[in-house]
């Protein structure tokens, strides 16, 4: 198949996150499939941007994979310049349409965090005789009004709801990666049997080749902290509100004085805020990590004794989670201790850790301790039991495939019906009504 995959944030290997739309493709391409991702030049995700020099368009292939940047304005944070981002992202989607039509796409994913990309997406699909491709990341523009407090009456969320209920009514295929997103969905004008759910991957040859070495200060670092006898509690990740970090500083607090070390890499905008708390409050043994490259993940986490991941308590994770984190810190066969309140929760499915209650530091403080306190083939046998789960159902080779299926599906077969689903070949393809 030809596959047009629109992501505003898509990255790879190369530039950064977000990776999802890189490995997906990778995938298709290794199965036969022609592939072109079309992504902003800008984007607060990646590490290293694509270099323009001028260009309005740059056509570039990675990996068997054409990209196609265009070129929109950069913006440093939330607010009007990343609207103006989007915007132009958009905007310019529109004008590559006929283009971008032409080359007979047959399928078109709409799949930009945002939904308003269905817009350009739907026009290219009519005009290339396309199936045409929802894929949900967060649901906007619930997640800008329940986690960034905006008005439900704010036109930057008027439009964003116009083109989610768009794209519930006329994609003909939705992909979810939130695995309980289908009743608010079907709430906007989605078909129930529409919906199909695609977790975030993982890529265990990434896990199974040679270890990238970790950078001299960082090694020096965790051989010190090793020299005294420490247990490594680790992070890696955003430093943002949502991460809950504050309440791994509140835990590390009570557990001071303990044969413990906290360790957070990665980069956020709470991130200067949780050193001043650190230096103020005296936590000498909360050490943070600048961001390090994604070969050097498998090498840092592995280093890890028990690896944290939380969670605010929000009304909006109702709907599930799936954290791109969690599958390398599965992959990395650490046990996880997962602060959650969730419709969804992998680390109790996989049996890989302990799942509490989010924003306690006490009950926070109680689960480290406990699984410091487990000998230490127990601990082991909890990460292996992650990194099994990870591969059995988490493998972007299985989820591609899994996604392509889903795509390609028609009808609405009865419940216990034992109607099958057809692929629809290139030839009998329809237009989206």
């Amino acid at each position: 198949m030809n596959i047009l995959l629109i992501n505003h944030y898509a990255g790879s290997t190369h530039h950064g996150m977000e990776y999802r739309p890189y490995y997906l493709a990778r995938e298709w391409v290794r199965a036969g499939h022609r592939v072109r991702i079309v992504a902003a030049s800008a984007s607060h995700l990646r590490a290293h941007a694509p270099q323009m020099d001028g260009r309005a368009v740059l056509d570039q292939e990675i990996d068997g994979i054409d990209y196609r940047w265009l070129a929109v304005p950069a913006y440093d944070s939330n607010g009007a310049r990343r609207a103006a981002n989007i915007g132009a992202f958009i905007a310019v989607l529109y004008q590559q349409s006929k283009r971008l039509a032409a080359e007979r796409p047959d399928l078109v994913i709409a799949s930009s965090t945002y939904p308003a990309d269905i817009w350009p997406a739907r026009r290219i699909a009519l005009a290339a005789g396309a199936r045409l491709v929802f894929e949900v990341h967060d649901l906007w523009p619930l997640s800008p009004i329940e986690l960034g407090g905006m008005s439900p009456r704010h036109p930057f969320i008027r439009v964003m709801q116009a083109a989610e209920d768009y794209a519930c009514r006329h994609a003909d295929t939705v992909i979810s990666i939130l695995p309980h997103a289908g009743g608010h969905m079907a709430a906007h004008g989605m078909a129930p049997h529409k919906l199909h759910v695609v977790p975030n991957g993982v890529v265990p040859a990434e896990w199974e080749a040679t270890l990238t070495p970790l950078p001299g200060p960082v090694a020096t670092l965790l051989a010190r902290l090793r020299a005294q006898g420490r247990m490594l509690i680790g992070y890696a990740g955003s430093h943002g509100a949502a991460n809950a970090l504050d309440t791994l500083l509140d835990a590390a607090s009570l557990l001071r004085g303990q044969p413990l070390a906290f360790v957070l890499a990665g980069a956020g905008p709470h991130k200067q805020e949780l050193q001043r708390r650190v230096d103020v409050d005296g936590l000498h043994h909360v050490h943070f990590l600048t961001p390090l490259p994604k070969p050097c993940m498998p090498a840092l986490l592995g280093s890890f004794d028990i690896a944290y991941l939380g969670w605010r308590r929000q009304p909006l994770y109702r709907y599930g989670i799936s954290p791109n984190k969690l599958g390398d810190y599965l992959m990395a066969a650490r046990p996880v201790i997962h602060a959650v309140d969730a419709a969804n929760d992998t680390v109790a499915d996989a049996g890989c850790g302990l799942s509490i209650v989010p924003e306690d530091p006490d009950a926070l403080a109680a689960a480290i301790t406990h699984m410091a306190s487990l000998p230490p083939v127990q601990r082991q046998e909890l990460g292996q039991r992650g990194a099994t789960y990870a591969r059995r159902h988490l493998d972007y080779r299985l989820l591609a495939q899994r996604y392509l299926d889903a795509c390609c599906r028609t009808g609405q077969p009865s419940p216990g019906s034992g109607v099958q689903h057809h692929a629809i070949p290139r030839t009998s393809r329809h237009r989206t009504q």
